[in-house]
């Protein structure tokens, strides 16, 4: 994931693998295998000089695992909660009470 992410940043930023290998002083294979993930845990002082060439903060090349996780997590939470909905006895046809619930709830959130 961190791979994508400085692949992508890289070619917004209109670098091609070989100059951001000149400007990082890393060798263009190893920058290769970071960005396809065959390198999966490049050393923190590596992402540092690539973040300083990318001109974005460490935070921002680690993002995107960062955030795959916590969507993996949610999306468990959400089949969890469809689950536990689902042993319960209430259908699909029963949902609809669930948003009128919900758009309740926020409604008075709203006037607090």
């Amino acid at each position: 994931m961190i791979g994508q992410n400085i692949s992508s940043i890289r070619k917004q930023r209109g670098y091609t693998l070989s100059e951001l290998s000149e400007r990082t002083g890393i060798s263009k294979s190893y920058l290769s295998n970071i960005e396809r993930n065959l390198k999966q845990n490049p050393s923190i002082h590596v992402m540092e000089k690539i973040a300083l060439v990318l001109k974005v903060d460490l935070k921002t090349l680690l993002k995107i695992a960062a955030d795959v996780e916590t969507n993996q997590q949610l999306d468990q939470e959400w089949m969890d909660f469809i689950s536990d909905l689902k042993q319960s006895g209430i259908d699909k046809e029963r949902i609809h009470e669930f948003k009128i619930l919900i758009e309740f709830m926020k409604w008075n959130n709203d006037k607090k």
